[in-house]
């Protein structure tokens, strides 16, 4: 089976490599330019911006309308382990959503602090734990196990 990727994936990519490439923390785009590297309108790129690069993430973006307008993608992320461990305390807390939850792992992911098949566990272990609570229970239940999970997987390895 094949996975075909949609277009917000591949620019959601180009912008990862871009601001792998750059010696900063951010970078400026201009939104027009992407549209038309990707050969899409506009809206599709705040689509990807809105979605992929939100602060849930990792992420600030800063945008600047007009002629000379641009787009700033800020990337946020802990330099060492004790600052991950204590932006993860800080980041889950006492309760956390769902959408937020994957937010956290996705940045992980990003980020290089957490693998794949690791993200995968967890995610299957924290819809099954907290299937058919009650939304303020299960909130708390996944932040419990959420952090966790992520707490020992950081200082494990």
């Amino acid at each position: 089976m094949t996975l075909i990727s949609s277009l917000a994936d591949h620019i959601e990519r180009y912008i990862k490599a871009l601001l792998d490439q750059t010696e900063q923390r951010s970078l400026e785009i201009r939104r027009v330019e992407l549209a038309e590297l990707f050969e899409c309108v506009p809206s599709q790129i705040n689509y990807v911006l809105k979605t992929r690069f939100s602060n849930e993430r990792g992420y600030i973006v800063e945008s600047r309308r007009g002629g000379g307008g641009y787009i700033r993608i800020i990337r946020l992320e802990p330099r060492h382990r004790r600052d991950i461990c204590t932006w993860i305390y800080e980041t889950v807390g006492d309760s956390i959503e769902a959408e937020e939850a994957e937010g956290l792992l996705a940045q992980l992911l990003d980020h290089d602090h957490l693998s794949r098949k690791d993200a995968v566990v967890i995610r299957s272990l924290l819809t099954q734990e907290t299937q058919g609570l009650e939304k303020t229970l299960a909130n708390r239940a996944r932040a419990v196990l959420l952090r966790s999970m992520l707490l020992l997987l950081l200082h494990g390895s």
